[in-house]
């Protein structure tokens, strides 16, 4: 029995792998090379120095595995102005390259292809030219192929078919050209395909509906013609199609259906599509949770178990059930912290040119979603105070890492609007390409009771409405103390921006809209109010023209609905100064200190008299003029009295109403609505 006891050390230490240093080795070589191609004057990669350790920590952006091999470089939005060089193809272990948002040119190099590896490319928000390398079929476990918003030509090449283990593929904004290969339909676990933005022309392969696992097609502003399979009908709005004349399709909303007055001989439409907004997914497709470990030459998968066979070939049984536990044991204790380093969004203790999650062990330190927020357990495991699932909240998470390089690190130059000491809005840009706007808010302005936050948070990505901005998710920062909440994008701003504009300008809005904008938040406003199965009945409190944006079909949107919720008391009651100083306060909260359905009734005919009159500050003038319909000494001049002066004159009276000082006087979201339901659906 002795002689077992001796040996078992010596198992575990035959059976243990032994790490291989990268300094002196052709991976250190390999990123010196990459390093001037990326970087060619200096500028940005100081710290990889060639008598330095890359798995040290020290070189910005590059994380090793535990064998000591590099297996990611995460350069996202660092100003790189270079190539990416072949050099790339000499770090076999790679399984995640992120250099997107930066100014890279040049090709793409077709020794890529030799990353057997890669999980994960992104290449996305680039100058990259020349075209997509054929070779790149031989990535066979490639997970997600970012390309977009790059100058790449030529067509697809069919070999992406064979990449099986692929699940996005993003494409968008390019200058591709021919058709859609049919061998797109052989990629079995594909979930998301972006398209659009190109110049492709032929039709949809049918193969594509055949995906099962599909759930975003996305090939708008294309060429494309004849009919769309019907069975992608299923994606619902995953479907985007428009601007291509010559499709048509039945089933879609967006499209022309199709019949035999509007396809011809060759699958070709007339009439032209309507376009419609893009309205991506809240999160993005997941890596398979796999592990490689690498040796000195190459990378093998894990043979500790094959070590352990062996050595129970040789030893009593006793000996094989200590060995096979003690392995199972320390795999789990590994596992464990392998999930715990990625399980946060912004853990870590990092240097300031460093960006964040950049030591999570995991082949995907940037799309992996399992991650919790650290401030509140019980939002970690399970069900919280709230009765919400882990997995409800998951839906909506988004991490640090793709709300920075969204916004190019929370660059200032990304800011919509003004920047409090506790909140701040910024322009972004997802990995899809998509628009979206990000409100930072600091944590300390929270709410500090989970229950009551978590409520808020419920309720925030519970609201559907067509004239209520829409969140995508939300993330907590624990390290720089903020949340970040993820919402659609207006591309024409807020209404605010056209008010008080001189003749001539290009956001004075024509009377049709002016009518629209007030009939879309007045149904914003009773969507809110109206108490639906899914919805407590809410209170804005803080409606004005700058809460209002607008989409590229002038739609509006009611921003920050249900955000007091989130907000503590006196954070809340800050905001309400400015509303005050603008006139949208009710005049009954001064003495009740309360805010009911009323008072966003209130704040709403001061916006009516703000989109009639063209002005941002409604004063006695104004209204003395609405109820006297005295039209010429109210309504914006700029319209150069183009506008119906019998629908004034119902929003003057509406507005007035709307705004009367008592409370019990003014009307109902609902009559409102009814109100304005004659007025024509939309004009422009």
């Amino acid at each position: 029995m002795n002689s077992l006891h001796l040996f078992l050390p010596l198992f575990l230490l035959v059976a243990l792998p032994t790490p291989q240093l990268v300094r002196g080795n052709a991976e250190l070589r390999a990123l010196m090379d990459l390093k001037s191609s990326l970087d060619p004057e200096n500028k940005f990669l100081g710290s990889w120095t060639s008598d330095g350790d890359p798995c040290s920590g020290s070189f910005l952006g590059v994380l090793c595995n535990e064998h000591n091999k590099v297996a990611n470089i995460s350069l996202p939005g660092r100003s790189l102005s270079g190539r990416v060089s072949s050099a790339v193809a000499e770090l076999k272990c790679l399984s995640g390259l992120y250099l997107h948002y930066n100014n890279l040119s040049g090709e793409i190099p077709r020794e890529i292809s030799n990353l057997r590896e890669l999980v994960e490319l992104y290449l996305d928000m680039n100058n990259i030219s020349g075209t997509i390398p054929p070779d790149i079929g031989n990535m066979t476990s490639l997970q997600v192929l970012q390309l977009g918003f790059n100058q790449l030509e030529g067509n697809i090449p069919e070999q992406l078919g064979s990449l099986k283990q692929l699940n996005a593929v993003a494409l968008q904004h390019n200058k591709l050209t021919d058709r859609i290969p049919l061998s797109l339909g052989n990629l079995e676990k594909l979930r998301w395909l972006n398209l659009s933005f190109n110049n492709f022309n032929g039709m949809i392969p049918a193969t594509l509906a055949d995906i099962a696992t599909l759930e975003v097609l996305d090939i708008q502003n294309n060429s494309l013609s004849g009919m769309v399979p019907s069975a992608l009908s299923r994606l619902e709005e995953g479907f985007q199609g428009a601007n291509n004349p010559g499709l048509c399709g039945d089933g879609f909303p967006t499209l022309t259906t199709c019949n035999k007055d509007t396809i011809n001989g060759v699958g070709q439409i007339s009439t032209p599509n309507a376009s419609i907004n893009f309205k991506p997914p809240q999160t993005f497709p997941e890596p398979a949770n796999t592990q490689w470990h690498c040796d000195h030459t190459h990378c093998l998968k894990s043979r500790w178990f094959l070590h352990t066979v062996i050595a129970a070939s040789v030893i009593t049984a006793t000996i094989t059930f200590i060995g096979t536990g003690l392995f199972i044991f320390v795999r789990y204790r590994r596992q464990g912290q392998r999930i715990r380093n990625t399980s946060d969004c912004s853990e870590g203790q990092l240097t300031p040119d460093q960006p964040k999650g950049l030591y999570i062990r995991s082949p995907s330190p940037l799309v992996n979603l399992e991650y919790y927020y650290n401030g509140w357990d019980s939002l970690a495991s399970g069900e919280n105070a709230s009765g919400l699932s882990r997995e409800y909240l998951n839906h909506f998470r988004f991490n640090v890492d793709e709300i920075e390089s969204a916004t190019q690190y929370l660059s200032e130059d990304n800011i919509l609007g003004n920047k409090s000491k506790f909140s701040a809005v910024y322009k972004g840009v997802l990995r899809d390409g998509s628009l979206v706007a990000i409100r930072s808010i600091s944590v300390t302005c929270c709410k500090t009771e989970e229950a009551e936050f978590v409520e808020g948070l419920n309720l925030l990505t519970s609201m559907r409405h067509e004239n209520i901005v829409k969140m995508r998710g939300f993330c907590c920062s624990k390290s720089r103390g903020e949340w970040f909440f993820v919402y659609d994008f207006a591309t024409k701003g807020n209404l605010s921006q056209y008010l008080d504009k001189e003749g001539g300008s290009d956001h004075v809005l024509e009377w049709s809209k002016r009518v629209y904008i007030i009939r879309g938040i007045a149904k914003g406003i009773g969507y809110l109010h109206s108490n639906e199965a899914s919805k407590p009945t809410l209170i804005h409190q803080n409606i004005s023209a700058e809460k209002v944006i607008l989409d590229d079909k002038f739609n509006p949107l009611i921003m920050d609905a249900g955000l007091p919720k989130l907000l503590a008391d006196d954070v809340v009651f800050s905001a309400l100064k400015v509303s005050a100083a603008m006139g949208y306060l009710a005049p009954e909260y001064i003495t009740t200190g309360r805010f009911t359905e009323k008072s966003d009734i209130y704040a709403f005919g001061v916006i009516v008299l703000q989109v009639l009159s063209g002005k941002t500050l409604i004063g006695g003038s104004i209204r003395m003029a609405a109820e006297s319909f005295r039209f010429e000494d109210f309504v914006d001049p700029n319209l150069k009295g183009v506008y119906s002066k019998s629908e004034a004159a119902i929003l003057s009276k509406l507005a007035l109403a709307c705004t009367h000082e008592l409370p019990e006087q003014r009307p109902t979201m609902v009559e409102v609505i009814q109100e304005l339901s004659m007025f024509s659906a939309h004009s422009s």
